[in-house]
């Protein structure tokens, strides 16, 4: 009948992430929770799986507290007898479950789309994949400073404690193959080599400079996983050969590696700019794997970037995370990036659909407002008996594609800056049709 909805029975009603669900089913969390040892003692009015479900449902709704949320959970329902619980029973019940079901359900949901040719994934076999970290605030509670920090700076430095979130990510389908996270006080290369056991063979990791670190390049090569990552123009690689396509080989401690030197020029109606680029990378077959097409592929590093904006922005809003203890941030950091990786997985499946589009055209923010409408009217929570392999986020996605991705420049600029000095003077913050150019630099004979 029109209207009727298809949900778990009695208390575990509300427990379902509306056409998400079918990603993350009943059975997934049930298992969660087993291997977790986190299941109830009883039924009560708040069973464990719907409280895992709740968490993940607070990530779609992140500028709603956790009273909203719940009524976003139940709004399908109809009459269903659902449970009106208070927000400090709401509290007890995230504490009781803890944060070992939500690590759980990522480190099962997250890697690679597999079995799906992915534009833009893979490049000359290898699967293109990039390393980078960002920081995320945490509210300032007595409980949160024992475990981060805030960072010191100018003009008092930050409001904020923060935390650092490193991510190994596919760059074709911006999908993640495996994140860590923890206090500021570690840097990045601290956190690296923790992510090290989700490379394999055939994989290629983009990198920034700030990863070009001796040991952590040859930890990656020992994976068997390749390396393509920046370095200081200063750094010292000396040219032991030269290849035919102008790049060179070196050492980087005890590891062979092939050096691009080139200058990649943009040109737009504004004028032209120029930036020296220095690539190191273990591809050490210059035939196999031009220069030329190295620093071509050296710039879908920024997919990692994009990631983050979805995440820390599309998602979250540039909110505050609202757990006040440690235990409770490294919940909610394991359910949102549990929730991103199910959104990216739904749209990956509706692109992949028709190998004509691009990935890139398909909007997150759609995905996301979809998904949150699923949720309020508890739609798709249970799979028909017809498989629909893309479902209604999928064909609003397809419905929506953005514009094929152009070539285009903005100058980088701080658009709202911390003193308002800073801010003083005209600023072109126009985007720009542009044209890029890369010159491979040839070196001296060694």
């Amino acid at each position: 009948m029109p209207g009727e909805v298809v949900v778990a029975s009695g208390a575990f009603a509300p427990g379902h992430l509306g056409e998400l669900t079918q990603m993350i089913p009943f059975d997934m969390v049930d298992e969660a929770l087993a291997e977790t040892l986190s299941v109830q003692t009883r039924i009560r009015d708040l069973p464990s799986r719907v409280v895992v479900y709740l968490l993940l449902a607070g990530c779609l709704f992140a500028e709603m507290g956790w009273m909203q949320v719940w009524q976003r959970l139940r709004a399908g329902l109809g009459d269903l007898p659902v449970a009106t619980p208070t927000a400090a029973a709401l509290a007890q019940a995230r504490r009781r479950v803890g944060v070992k079901p939500l690590r759980w359900l990522f480190d099962l949901v997250r890697g690679p789309v597999l079995g799906i040719a992915i534009p833009g994934a893979r490049w000359r076999g290898l699967l293109v994949c990039a390393i980078d970290g960002t920081t995320m605030t945490v509210p300032d509670s007595p409980a949160n400073l024992t475990a981060f920090t805030k960072h010191r700076g100018n003009h008092g430095g930050s409001g904020y404690p923060q935390l650092r979130l490193l991510v190994l990510v596919c760059c074709g389908a911006r999908t993640l193959l495996d994140a860590v996270f923890g206090p500021t006080s570690t840097g990045e290369t601290g956190y690296a080599p923790r992510l090290l056991t989700s490379l394999r063979e055939g994989m290629i990791v983009l990198l920034d400079r700030n990863f070009a670190v001796q040991a952590l390049i040859s930890a990656i090569t020992g994976t068997g996983a390749q390396v393509l990552v920046r370095v200081k123009q200063h750094r010292r690689l000396p040219v032991l050969r030269r290849c035919p396509d102008g790049s060179y080989l070196s050492m980087l401690g005890g590891l062979p590696v092939r050096v691009i030197e080139c200058v990649i020029g943009i040109s737009t109606t504004a004028g032209r700019r120029t930036g020296s680029y220095r690539l190191v990378t273990s591809l050490t077959d210059s035939h196999r794997y031009p220069a030329a097409d190295l620093v071509t592929l050296y710039h879908h590093r920024w997919e990692i970037e994009t990631a983050y904006l979805e995440i820390k922005s599309t998602i979250l809003g540039s909110r505050v995370l609202p757990a006040r203890t440690p235990e409770g941030v490294r919940q909610e950091i394991y359910a949102l990036l549990t929730t991103y990786q199910v959104l990216r997985m739904a749209m990956t499946d509706a692109t992949a659909a028709h190998p004509g589009i691009a990935p890139d055209r398909a909007s997150f923010t759609v995905a996301l407002n979809t998904a949150r409408d699923q949720v309020i009217q508890t739609a798709g929570v249970i799979a028909g008996t017809v498989i629909d392999l893309i479902g209604t986020i999928g064909r609003q996605v397809l419905a929506h594609l953005m514009p094929e991705r152009r070539i285009r420049t903005s100058p980088r600029v701080v658009k709202r800056a911390i003193s308002k000095y800073n801010a003083r003077g005209t600023i072109d913050r126009t985007s720009y049709k542009a044209t890029i150019s890369i010159d491979i630099h040839m070196p001296p004979e060694p």
